[in-house]
């Protein structure tokens, strides 16, 4: 399926998605229609609280903004009235029909405050720790939007989370080294001998950053590959949530055939397969 399979008269959450957060949107496609809506909410919701550093011109505000989704989803959790705003009304919909952990959207924000800080991760542990609070719980979400939520479906969303938040990043490098920010592990540039100043944050390649981002990399594999070990418990109802692991190993293979450099020419054209690996991915009924 291609998103332009998508129903002629998407709702305007839908076709705002499909601009700002194109991979999930794509994978919503395979989603039954029953539990549609419900993702595409929650994935609107992921959008709204992770652009909030892109869109404040100080920490402060970032908090407040934050916390505005945080009393926002108090109100629904307590059955007071939702505020009105196109993506909170359906997601208080789904929150309500599919029961959906209050936690896990705590998780969500409290991860987007540690953008505000702009610190680098210390260590690969602390960026996956980065990864599994921004990324694999909003998976876990999904995945209980879907009815999901056995223990070998969560061990799968975590993992895919993960990598699919650690290649993210490495996509994101070049973007975030123009802002002057790292999200590569600090303690892994040093070792590499990465100059952070003069190298990285002008846009130079290097065999320095190469070794890095190649460290992350394979840690994300690591993680597509623990999700494949438990695919054969998991029922295909899960799938749509655990699609975006068909999109991160591709963006791994392109990374790896462009020798780890974030910058290679080859990797600023997106990949035009996109949605044909997750048509195919869901019409083989794994990820």
């Amino acid at each position: 399926m291609s998103e332009n399979a998508a129903p002629a008269g998407l709702p305007d959450l839908a076709r705002s998605l499909r601009r700002q957060d194109h991979d999930r949107f794509l994978t919503t496609l395979f989603a039954p229609a029953a539990a549609r809506s419900a993702l595409l909410a929650l994935y609107a919701l992921n959008y709204e609280v992770a652009k909030t550093r892109e869109v404040v011109s100080e920490p402060m505000l970032g908090r407040i903004r934050l916390q505005w989704w945080r009393d926002s989803l108090d109100a629904i959790y307590t059955g007071a009235p939702v505020r009105r705003h196109e993506v909170l009304e359906p997601l208080a919909e789904a929150i309500r029909e599919r029961g959906l952990s209050r936690g896990h959207f705590e998780t969500l924000i409290t991860a987007r405050e540690r953008d505000l800080e702009n610190e680098a991760p210390e260590s690969l542990v602390a960026l996956e720790d980065y990864a599994e609070a921004s990324s694999a719980t909003l998976v876990l979400l999904a995945l209980e939007t879907l009815g999901e939520a056995g223990s070998a479906a969560r061990e799968a969303g975590r993992a895919v989370g993960i990598a699919y938040a650690l290649t993210g990043l490495l996509r994101a490098v070049p973007f975030h080294a123009r802002a002057k920010r790292l999200y590569l592990p600090r303690a892994l540039c040093e070792a590499a001998g990465l100059d952070i100043d003069r190298g990285l944050f002008e846009l130079k390649p290097s065999p320095a950053l190469a070794q890095v981002v190649e460290a992350v990399a394979l840690r994300a594999a690591f993680y597509l590959a623990a999700a494949r070990e438990v695919a054969a418990k998991l029922p295909r109802a899960a799938l749509p949530a655990l699609l975006p692991a068909v999109l991160a190993r591709a963006d791994l293979a392109r990374l790896a055939r462009g020798g780890y450099d974030p910058f290679a020419p080859q990797l600023r054209t997106v990949d035009p397969w996109r949605a044909w690996r997750l048509g195919w991915a869901a019409l083989c009924g794994r990820f």
